[in-house]
């Protein structure tokens, strides 16, 4: 009998600027939702225009992969926006890229990726993007 740790993630949800290093994160859940044979969603919080083109170019370099992304525009707080459509699209796993998790500015400012890995009701896979171009 398969346990709830062995089953392969159902919705897998990941957060874009639209930056290289968020794209590189955008890859490697995009990867994961594939082998998972899993739902795609990726996320922008922020201004809705900026926001569709972000999207667009990330739907325009995943074209032809399967998973399709959803694509999702959100408002306010980053974290807050994307862990209350984790909850709502009840997500199994979040992707975050480490980028800004280093250094006495992560405790400080608290980081996107700090603040929902600690806040998270799902698995967290933090990704390597620092220094990284997708």
């Amino acid at each position: 009998m398969e346990s709830e740790m062995d089953a392969p993630y159902r919705t897998v949800l990941v957060g874009t600027d639209g930056s290289p290093t968020a794209t590189r994160a955008v890859l490697r859940a995009s990867a994961v939702a594939r082998v998972s044979e899993a739902k795609f969603l990726v996320a922008f919080v922020g201004d809705p225009r900026e926001g569709e083109a972000v999207l667009d170019r990330i739907v325009a370099t995943l074209a032809g992969t399967l998973p399709v992304p959803e694509t999702r525009l959100l408002t306010g707080d980053p974290a807050d926006a994307l862990l209350g459509l984790a909850g709502a699209e009840r997500v199994d796993l979040i992707v975050v890229g480490n980028k800004g998790m280093s250094g006495a500015q992560r405790f400080l400012l608290g980081s996107v990726p700090n603040k929902i890995s600690h806040r998270a009701g799902c698995d967290v896979l933090v990704a390597y993007t620092r220094h990284a171009t997708p």
